[in-house]
């Protein structure tokens, strides 16, 4: 299975923890998609990071699934311009985000996290949660896509990290 951000520069490395999950592990039924009608509740995990490079302007947070089955993965939250200075975000912070974080639209057409929901039969998926300490603060709406707002890190990325959950229907 590829890894999302091979011959991606990431600058230095983050670390990146949750404790709703361990990396690699599953994620909590409360946190994969209301939708699919298994007890899931759309709630973000807990997340935290480690201290970002001097010249950070701003954090950006994703959440990516690359097994879906598109030729692009599946974008299930994005948020741009979180401050510089946070280092973790509580369970449910996707409807409580400080001022100034851009929530963009995910690949299911609305804004907020959308929580995992693979096609039933078709295996574990992946899901990157993963945090960027850019140079910039973004310049973009809350209309953007999530692939937008990643292409205009390109050359702003000073330190990259993620942590990864799964999920099977």
């Amino acid at each position: 299975m590829r890894d999302p951000y091979a011959g991606i520069d990431g600058g230095a490395e983050l670390s990146v923890t949750s404790e709703d999950f361990s990396d690699g592990g599953k994620l909590p039924l409360e946190s994969t998609a209301e939708f699919v009608g298994n007890g899931g509740k759309d709630v973000s995990p807990q997340l935290s990071w480690s201290e970002v490079p001097e010249g950070t302007k701003s954090i950006y947070l994703h959440v990516f699934d690359p097994d879906a089955p598109t030729p692009a993965g599946w974008w299930h939250w994005s948020v741009i311009n979180l401050p510089s200075d946070l280092r973790s975000l509580e369970r449910g912070a996707s409807t409580a985000l400080p001022d100034g974080a851009i929530t963009l639209r995910h690949d299911g057409g609305g804004h907020g996290y959308l929580g995992s929901a693979p096609p039933e039969g078709h295996g574990p998926h992946r899901y990157f949660f993963t945090v960027h300490a850019l140079d910039t603060v973004l310049d973009l709406d809350e209309n953007a896509t999530a692939t937008m707002a990643a292409f205009c890190t390109r050359g702003h990325v000073l330190a990259r990290g993620y942590t990864v959950g799964t999920w099977e229907n």
